[in-house]
């Protein structure tokens, strides 16, 4: 079996998908990082057919497992294959739809199985460790970076979020904002008082910053006065991660998942904490009513004078 050509720079020649791309930016609103993806995983599925000789819309489900069944040969990971799979289904979807072919060869094939795995997350008092970082480790920007992960975490937002917001979209007292999710699917976040009191006392600090001839309205800026960026915001959220000594992988997403886990774990209807995370589907949300069970058993099984013992 020829194997993927993965290491080769993927190419979009093919008329189609062009327009389905086009049609999810105009048309469903997909974010410009979404539609990168798709892009690049239709971009080595169509150069897969073209090295077989197969026409990508008339590829047969046996063609499309063949190319899932070398992409996990070529030793990608489950859930990247799945991902893979997941953009060439809505590429079929929507030349069924359109009529330019009548059936659906991605529908025989299922998802490659994938680990079961919680979201990582700090508990409260880690949390409120690493909100006081900024104020102790004395790197970057402190009023800045504590107003971010402050906000980052009483608001649960993603990264994408938390750079795309923008002072017109805050309440008039700092309290929280009005926040552009997936899909375009605005939604109402709040900030705690210790956020609102961080972020006044950084708006003060960031006026000093903003250049006369380069103004923005962008909330979280760097210190040159430009808007920071996604990667820019990861790397202030790792590197204090890298700093903090709690022995977790702290990224962005960690904030975000112990927002929604504090949340659950404190009795918050899970409908509610699907509203405030902006998911789609409750499903996604009902994963963090698991989390404080297995935290709880880890807890035990290091503490407890028999936690780690099986019984013979």
């Amino acid at each position: 079996m020829t194997k993927t050509k993965s290491a080769e720079a993927p190419t979009l020649g093919n008329t189609h998908v062009r327009e389905y791309l086009d049609y999810l930016s105009a048309v469903r609103g997909v974010s410009e990082r979404t539609l990168s993806a798709y892009g690049q995983d239709l971009s080595h599925f169509c150069n897969y057919c073209h090295n077989h000789g197969i026409e990508p819309e008339k590829a047969t489900p046996e063609e499309v497992r063949l190319f899932i069944g070398d992409l996990s040969a070529d030793g990608n990971a489950s859930v990247s294959v799945n991902r893979r799979l997941s953009s060439i289904r809505g590429y079929y979807r929507w030349l069924q739809r359109f009529s330019f072919r009548t059936d659906d060869p991605s529908s025989p094939i299922k998802n490659l199985k994938t680990p079961k795995t919680l979201p990582a997350f700090l508990w409260e008092a880690e949390m409120a460790h690493f909100s006081e970082l900024p104020d102790k480790a004395g790197i970057l920007w402190p009023e800045r970076d504590k107003a971010l992960i402050l906000v980052m975490y009483s608001a649960g937002l993603r990264i994408s979020e938390t750079a795309s917001l923008s002072l017109p979209k805050l309440e008039k007292d700092i309290s929280g904002a009005r926040i552009m999710g997936k899909g375009n699917k605005e939604r109402q976040v709040f900030f705690s008082e210790e956020a609102r009191l961080a972020l006044i006392s950084y708006l003060e600090a960031r006026q000093e910053k903003i250049k006369a001839e380069r103004p923005t309205d962008r909330l979280f800026i760097s210190l040159k006065g430009a808007p920071l960026s996604v990667p820019g915001l990861r790397w202030i959220i790792n590197k204090y991660g890298e700093r903090s000594g709690l022995g977790k992988n702290v990224n962005p997403h960690s904030l975000r998942h112990s927002f929604a886990t504090h949340l659950v774990n404190s009795g918050c209807d899970v409908r509610v904490v699907q509203e405030l995370l902006g998911h789609s589907s409750i499903s996604t949300t009902q994963r963090y009513t698991h989390v404080n069970i297995e935290g709880l058993r880890k807890v035990y099984t290091k503490a407890h004078p028999h936690g780690g013992q099986r019984k013979q």
